[in-house]
């Protein structure tokens, strides 16, 4: 089961982002990039969302689509060994799931 699971501050940020992707015509429905950010994070990818929000346009454009076509929508994992830009370092992934746990 996919997990949507990120904190209040994470989700303000996923907000911006998206409101920065409709704003530049990336993105059709909001619900559905809000919920591929939470999905990819919380599965497997842990985004620094702060940095994403920050990029140039062709950085973050290359990460948006990047993750709407790579994701798997039932698992919130992204398939074809795409790695976004704005992904955090493995040793961050690790601590984040003894965070978890």
């Amino acid at each position: 089961m996919t997990s949507f699971k990120v904190t209040k501050e994470e989700n303000a940020t996923i907000a911006k982002i998206v409101h920065r992707a409709r704003r530049d015509e990336m993105v059709s429905d909001p619900m559905d990039m809000m919920m591929d950010l939470a999905a990819t994070h919380a599965n497997g990818c842990p985004l620094d969302f702060e940095k994403l929000l920050a990029f140039d346009h062709f950085d973050f454009t290359h990460d948006i689509a990047g993750i709407r076509r790579h994701i798997d929508r039932r698992t919130g994992k992204l398939l074809n060994c795409f790695v976004p830009r704005c992904a955090l370092p493995a040793k961050t992934k690790r601590s984040r799931r003894k965070e978890a746990a």
